[in-house]
């Protein structure tokens, strides 16, 4: 059975390939998310994630980029985006604990993006959770 650091990871995957343009691969994530042997309940998770992720994706974009700090959002590579995206999601839509989202987002950056990647995606999603915490 697949753990759900496998489903975040098959979500990273659907939400980069819907970043390049594939609008239409939640018709085929059945397909790849059974690819990666992701079954039954993982796969309900993958896809409320991927879907909950898209529907706020203007939500998401604009907590992201508020706190970013000397960096153009354009110029942020589409995985590291991908995976910033799903955490803000978690954090702020599922209101998941903040901790664990920013040590799964970080563990995705240091298998799926470059090595600057995990430092920088923590920075991000600890503002942003820390902002989160204070409008409690």
């Amino acid at each position: 059975m697949a753990t759900r650091h496998q489903a975040r990871t098959a979500v990273v995957g659907l939400l980069y390939a819907y970043d390049l343009g594939n609008e239409n691969i939640a018709h085929f994530s059945d397909e790849i998310l059974e690819e990666g042997k992701i079954r039954n309940k993982q796969r309900e998770f993958s896809n409320t994630l991927f879907s909950g992720t898209v529907e706020n994706l203007v939500r998401l974009d604009k907590e992201i980029q508020a706190h970013l700090t000397d960096w153009d959002y354009d110029a942020i590579g589409k995985v590291e985006k991908a995976i910033m995206r799903l955490a803000a999601y978690e954090i702020l839509v599922v209101k998941t604990d903040k901790a664990i989202i920013i040590n799964e987002a970080v563990e995705l950056a240091k298998t799926l993006a470059d090595e600057k990647s995990p430092k920088f995606i923590n920075g991000v999603l600890d503002a942003l959770g820390e902002e989160k915490e204070t409008k409690k």
